[in-house]
């Protein structure tokens, strides 16, 4: 009895020790992937410290350059036309800068002229506070086509310029040259400049974690965030008194627009804004504006910001010879649908100061809210750096329809200086914006403005070379180009090599077409991207 007993128990020990023996196992195999995992978490997200940043001390340039119109030859046209230009100047070294610039019909009769292009500058120092600054700007655009014809401008400047604090103001000798149009001028022009100031790292640091333990006041990093905003705009423009079309009829049909808007806060309630629109509906296409301006928020919340706007700026194309200025106050409110993303709807009112366009306006748009270029006071110390890719781009589209070509074409080749900004969500897709205006092609005061996005390939090449694909809609017309209301699409496959960490070139092809006109063209792209990554506050 005693041994029948002795055995059994011995038998239920050793279940219980292998048992026991399993658990312990499976215990430090968890313990161990735990601790593996601690340690990859730990590792991957670096103290940001150690993160190298670059300071670019950049410049937005304000101008104003009254153009001597050809009336002697035209005799209908103001004889004066008052043109703004919007630039934003990146240092190359402490004398030597490029930049990018719009310019935009505010006076005379041209109102609807608008124009893209890149430029480069010298800025040398002569006396104290007192420099003297030149620069060359090439772009494309236009208004009336038998004034500028292909598009194509320049516009040389050379003058003096007064600096205080980072801040300026200058007078310069402007030349401005439609080569193929009638628009050739010589005149005094006058330019404020501003500071912006852009935080980066390498491109190749893009997509990584940092945390912001123990930074000292010192590091580079140890800067406010500044909260900036991008926002696509969908508005709906409803004419009200003499508005009326460029045939002189009266304008009563709603003007149906697309736009981007870009916001730089200065404080927690208050923030700068740009934006543009394109017209896609409501009259034959042509009709865009941009205005920039300040807006207020008078109350927030968690989930709703109420905000007030005040834009100034210029507009026109397919509506009666105006000066081109106009301003726009509007109201509204963000609905945030996740921590950095919001719909919002706005109201307003839009009117040429000296003009009959006049309308009531309600839209609206998806918002994405970014803390970008420093740190966060609050609690969360969680960064990760977001890549950008700027690109300057010349377009060629083959066999172009056109509904009135002043030779009677029916189909034209056409060139086109753009503006593109791609934001990397990861290391394989992006989303991107583009702005683009003929210089070549008898079609001056063609312009369209893209959203899309694409999808990267793996690098390859040394790891220099990558593909993309990417598919592009948005609206574009004027100048005769047979888009109808506007709306175009453009899907396109690219190749982008790396000549150094912060440039590439790229190239892509593609086709062209207007859904609803007869646009249904070949497309070739040529150009540099300039690349970085930002800091941004992980949410």
């Amino acid at each position: 009895m005693e041994n029948k007993k002795y055995n059994v128990i011995t038998k239920n020990e050793v279940i219980f020790t292998k048992r026991l023996h399993h658990s312990v196992n499976k215990g430090i195999f968890i313990a161990f992937l735990f601790s593996i995992f601690s340690f990859l978490s730990a590792y991957t997200q670096e103290n940001l410290s150690n993160l190298q940043g670059k300071e670019l001390h950049n410049k937005v340039r304000l101008n104003f350059i009254p153009v001597e119109m050809p009336s002697n030859k035209f005799p209908n046209l103001k004889p004066t036309m008052g043109l703004a230009g919007l630039h934003y100047q990146i240092p190359i070294n402490n004398w030597f800068y490029g930049g990018a610039g719009f310019h935009f019909a505010v006076t005379g009769d041209q109102g609807g002229l608008f124009t893209l292009g890149a430029e480069l500058g010298i800025n040398k120092q002569l006396y104290k506070n007192l420099y003297i600054d030149a620069n060359f700007h090439f772009g494309g655009g236009g208004g009336y086509r038998y004034l500028v014809n292909d598009g194509g401008f320049i516009n040389p400047n050379i003058g003096l310029q007064y600096k205080k604090n980072n801040y300026s103001f200058g007078i310069q000798y402007s030349h401005i040259n439609f080569l193929s149009g009638e628009i050739k001028s010589n005149s005094v022009s006058f330019f404020v400049e501003i500071p912006s100031i852009l935080r980066f790292t390498d491109y190749d640091k893009a997509h990584q974690k940092f945390i912001a333990t123990n930074l000292s006041p010192n590091s580079f990093w140890s800067k406010p965030v500044v909260k900036n905003v991008q926002q696509i705009r969908f508005d709906f423009f409803k004419p009200i008194g003499n508005s009326k079309k460029d045939n002189g009829n009266n304008l009563n049909e709603t003007l149906y627009v697309l736009g981007f808007e870009y916001q730089k806060y200065l404080n927690e309630n208050t923030f700068l804004f740009a934006h543009t629109d394109a017209i896609y509906k409501g009259l034959r296409a042509g009709f865009m504006d941009l205005f920039i301006g300040a807006g207020y928020h008078p109350y927030q919340s968690k989930y709703i910001n109420v905000f007030g706007k005040l834009g100034v700026g210029a507009a026109g194309g397919r509506v009666a010879p105006e000066g081109g200025l106009m301003i726009y106050p509007s109201a509204g409110i963000d609905l945030k649908l996740f921590k950095n993303i919001a719909l919002s709807g706005h109201v307003g009112y839009y009117r040429a100061i000296a003009g009959d366009l006049e309308a009531y306006t309600f839209g609206f748009g998806l918002k994405y809210f970014g803390l970008n270029g420093g740190t966060s006071s609050e609690e969360n110390n969680t960064y990760h750096t977001q890549s950008l890719r700027f690109e300057v781009q010349n377009q060629s589209y083959f066999n172009v329809a056109k509904t009135d070509d002043v030779y009677d074409a029916t189909k034209i080749d056409l060139q086109l200086i753009g503006l593109k900004i791609n934001y990397d969500l990861n290391k394989w897709l992006y989303i991107a914006g583009e702005a683009g205006f003929a210089y070549d092609g008898r079609s001056g005061g063609y312009a369209h403005g893209l959203v899309g996005g694409g999808i990267y390939s793996p690098h390859f090449l040394n790891n220099r070379m990558r593909a993309f694909l990417e598919m592009m809609a948005g609206a574009g017309g004027g100048a005769g180009v047979d888009t109808d209301e506007g709306i175009i699409i453009r899907p396109a496959f690219g190749l982008s090599y790396d000549v150094a960490n912060q440039v590439s070139i790229i190239a892509s092809g593609g086709r062209y077409y207007s859904p609803f006109g007869n646009v249904n063209s070949n497309n070739i792209n040529i150009g540099l991207s300039f690349n970085l990554s930002t800091l941004s506050v992980k949410n």
